[in-house]
């Protein structure tokens, strides 16, 4: 699933900025890694989907090798990530054997 626009631009809402750091310690810049690195892997949420916007998770690799899952949503050709944290133990197996 390629869904990521070109050029990759991220919408910060103020309000949220450091929720991630905050809850998963998180920093905004690994967060936007996971988007520009490779490989990564991108799965429909639809359980968190509404009929007005589709959600996403993306399993990815920051610059220091950290492995993260990423919930976003794409608004107006621009990516807004909603969650940020590091993979369950689950989810690392699965995304180094499709790696």
């Amino acid at each position: 699933m390629d869904i990521i626009p070109d050029p990759i631009v991220f919408e910060c809402d103020k309000g949220n900025k450091d929720k991630n750091y905050k809850k998963h310690k998180v920093s905004n810049q690994e967060a936007e890694e996971v988007f520009i690195n490779d490989p990564k892997f991108i799965i429909s949420d639809d359980k968190h989907s509404s009929e007005k916007e589709a959600r996403h998770m993306l399993w990815g690799i920051t610059n220091h090798k950290r492995f993260l899952t990423a919930i976003f949503t794409i608004r107006e050709e621009k990516i807004r990530i909603i969650s940020c944290r590091d993979m369950h133990k689950r989810e690392r197996r699965e995304y180094e054997s499709k790696a």
